[in-house]
């Protein structure tokens, strides 16, 4: 059942990494990072802490590959990891409303607003920032939050129906 988790954990951050590749990216090179929704459905479809680590630094990975800022690589890997340890916590706490719409869109939105905060504040103390952080928090972070927020729940609908109708449980 791990090796069957593993890959949804897999399949889930390649859909996002595909969808990152292909996202254009704005103001200073800046993306909106769709592999962070996918990222945040399988934390919910599988809080385990070996999970967790396994998806953050997947993901981290993956959006450093993808990322169009100017030395946004490791950034990428340490808000995946930090947003990914903080969201189980949160997840643990919140488990038994999983599927609860509002509360998946939450955990959505706290899971961007702390992706975008970790990458820029990191980003700041290593690179740089090409605009000041409060600019990118008020045009990037802020519309991505709501975004992502309403965007998982969406997604981690439809993916919880294709897993019930694929036959796969334990997810």
């Amino acid at each position: 059942m791990k090796l069957r988790k593993n890959i949804l954990t897999t399949l889930l951050l390649a859909i996002g990494f595909i969808l990152h590749q292909i996202t254009p990216g704005i103001l200073g090179g800046m993306k909106f990072d769709f592999l962070l929704i996918f990222m945040i459905v399988s934390l919910l479809l599988n809080p385990k802490f070996e999970n967790v680590i396994f998806t953050g630094l997947l993901a981290g990975l993956l959006s450093a590959m993808t990322t169009s800022f100017p030395g946004g690589q490791l950034p990428n890997i340490i808000d995946k990891m930090v947003a990914c340890l903080i969201l189980f916590v949160i997840i643990k706490f919140f488990y038994q409303f999983k599927n609860n719409s509002i509360v998946v869109g939450v955990i959505g939105g706290i899971g961007t607003f702390i992706s975008g905060t970790v990458f820029l504040g990191s980003a700041k103390l290593m690179v740089g920032l090409p605009v000041p952080m409060n600019v990118l928090m008020r045009a990037v972070v802020l519309p991505t939050t709501l975004i992502n927020g309403i965007g998982i729940v969406f997604i981690y609908g439809l993916v919880r129906r294709a897993i019930k109708l694929s036959g796969i449980t334990s997810c």
